[in-house]
């Protein structure tokens, strides 16, 4: 079984979890940029975030076999913070990088006109860039902040192919089957969902342009949820062709219009690997 975690936050996690994590199956995640718990007070600690994740998190994951992908933004949180939003000025350069395969987490914490004006900003910076956007909903008020993604993903002219819209639930669910853009889940060990609910999600739904993620954490979270979601599956009667493609194919297909997904760990060959490499040319 191939793994691949379309939203991790490994700069909060162990190397023994990169190790559980290719024993169970995972061989590439994509980490988006996201509040590391304490307030940041300068543009220049996102630089300094924003470095790691394109140089030392992909190094200590391949130690492990795995293949690690960044999405880089000013998070929805900290949009808030008028000390951060220069963020967004350096952010053209940073998008270049080879690694950066989206621009993300986007979207909204609280619904704020700061967070929409920093959201608008990051769609046009993704337009620019040809990269998809991978969109946070709202914690609170869900429903109401997920209809509010959609009506500015719309405005922006983004392709809705471009875009995955992130933490759904039952609630939430049909309005982005119906919008055309691809649905993300987080399985988490207390709260959002969890792999009996994502799978009788997925036999009402399908399993087209849907993607299941950790989400791991510094938080109480588990980068193990993908797999759980994959045994759920088989036992609930899917085929192991459904599994792969959405623990697998599906992010593979979105993070693959960057252009830059490159799934070759180095310390593994074969058809799983070498098969699926994307890389612009």
């Amino acid at each position: 079984m191939r793994i691949f975690d379309p939203h991790i936050h490994m700069t909060s996690r162990t190397t023994d979890d990169y190790q559980r994590m290719h024993a169970a199956g995972v061989r590439a995640v994509v980490e988006p940029a996201f509040w590391l718990g304490q307030p940041r007070t300068n543009v220049g600690s996102f630089l300094d975030y924003f470095d790691a994740l394109l140089g030392w998190e992909p190094y200590r994951a391949a130690q492990y076999g795995i293949r690690h992908h960044c999405a880089l933004a000013l998070n929805p949180k900290e949009a808030n913070d008028p000390r951060c939003r220069g963020v967004l000025a350096e952010l053209p350069r940073y998008l270049l990088k080879d690694s950066v395969v989206a621009v993300g987490e986007v979207g909204y914490d609280s619904m704020t006109a700061d967070e929409e004006r920093a959201f608008e900003a990051q769609l046009v910076l993704a337009r620019e860039n040809d990269l998809p956007v991978l969109v946070h909903t709202p914690h609170r008020d869900k429903a109401t902040g997920t209809r509010r993604t959609l009506d500015v993903v719309r405005a922006a002219g983004m392709p809705p192919e471009q875009v995955l819209v992130d933490h759904l639930n039952e609630m939430t669910v049909g309005m982005v089957a119906d919008s055309g853009c691809w649905m993300g889940f987080s399985i988490y060990p207390d709260t959002k969902m969890d792999p009996d609910r994502m799978v009788a999600v997925l036999k009402e739904y399908g399993t087209d342009r849907m993607l299941v993620n950790s989400a791991a954490d510094w938080g109480r979270s588990d980068p193990l949820k993908t797999r759980e979601v994959a045994d759920a599956m088989l036992a609930a009667g899917f085929g192991e062709d459904d599994v792969d493609r959405v623990l697998w194919r599906n992010p593979v297909a979105f993070y693959g219009q960057s252009g830059r997904l490159v799934l070759e760990t180095g310390s593994e060959s074969g058809p799983d690997y070498a098969g699926n490499t994307i890389k612009r040319g």
